[in-house]
């Protein structure tokens, strides 16, 4: 018989991991690493195979029915376009139980892909690490520093938030009406960051700087921390002093490189100008000469067209 999933899950659950990729091969070591018994993993891909094999040696690699059927705890860490095709494909397999936890790793998504396999009796949970993964056992110390928003049936909340501090994480508690909100703006902060960083150091290069790293690290680190504390009043730079003319050449100079960085580069000089003005950093008759410039070339990418 499973553990009463009402019930703190101590002891341990017997757990199966769909989809040993970057997130659920870690998820599945915490677990283990918390007293839980990983019974059975899926892997499709060799670089997932391999994940599996370092991180959760000894579980038996299975097809994806058995990995379910195997688990008192199912945690599924698929794609988030995969997620409810999955749940529905298994549900009509009949392989779901009563009272098996099912869990899914997915930011965008709370509990309402579970719907055909909670018809069936199955415990759902969405717990989503608020974190980016390498897919190793560096992974397993930054959980210690990571929050995981939690969407569950309010009884079963206590359940979600011990198995997230078994994993070492903090667990946030999100409504399920709010799930898209909270996932957009992690994508946001931190999916955008990525492109923007990435940009900022090809930049630097076609400067001819090579150690990008080394000049863009204590600047990021520090608007980084500025905008943590301070919110909008870390804003620094030409956009917040109004100064056009700087902002009209970082345009004409970005026009020859990656088609890709001229764009973003005034569309996020257009939201910041917006947003300065908004909160009271910028006067609007400062503003507006930066917006004219900077939304012609989010709309015009060709410089010749937006002089």
């Amino acid at each position: 018989m499973a553990p009463d999933p009402m019930q703190h899950p101590r002891p341990w659950l017997r757990v199966g991991v769909v989809g040993a990729g970057r997130v659920g091969a870690v998820l599945g070591a915490a677990l283990a690493s918390a007293g839980h018994r990983v019974v059975a993993v899926s892997a499709v891909s060799e670089a997932s195979r391999e994940r599996a094999e370092l991180l959760l040696p000894d579980v038996p690699v299975l097809p994806v029915e058995e990995v379910v059927a195997a688990g008192d705890l199912v945690l599924l860490a698929v794609p988030d376009d995969a997620l409810a095709g999955l749940v529905t494909g298994l549900a009509a397999t009949g392989v779901w139980r009563p009272g098996q936890i099912a869990a899914h790793t997915s930011g965008a998504h709370g509990i309402a892909p579970f719907a055909p396999a909670t018809q069936m009796g199955v415990v759902p949970l969405a717990l989503h690490p608020a974190m980016t993964f390498t897919g190793t056992s560096l992974d397993l110390a930054r959980l210690h520093e990571a929050c995981f928003g939690i969407t569950t049936p309010e009884p079963l909340r206590a359940v979600a938030e011990a198995l997230v501090m078994e994993m070492g994480g903090e667990p946030v508690w999100v409504p399920e009406e709010a799930r898209p909100l909270y996932h957009a703006a992690l994508a946001h902060g931190s999916n955008h960051l990525v492109t923007l960083v990435a940009q900022a150091r090809e930049i630097l290069a076609e400067a001819g700087i090579s150690d990008g790293e080394r000049l863009l690290r204590p600047l990021l680190q520090a608007s980084l921390d500025g905008a943590l504390a301070s919110g909008d009043s870390a804003l620094t730079g030409p956009v917040a002093r109004g100064d056009v003319g700087t902002v009209e050449t970082h345009l004409r100079v970005l026009a020859d490189l990656a088609p890709d960085i001229r764009p973003a580069y005034a569309a996020h000089a257009s939201a910041t100008a917006r947003r300065a003005q908004r909160v009271g950093r910028l006067r609007p008759d400062l503003a507006r000469p930066i917006l004219d410039r900077t939304e012609r070339a989010v709309t015009s990418p060709d410089p010749e067209e937006n002089p």
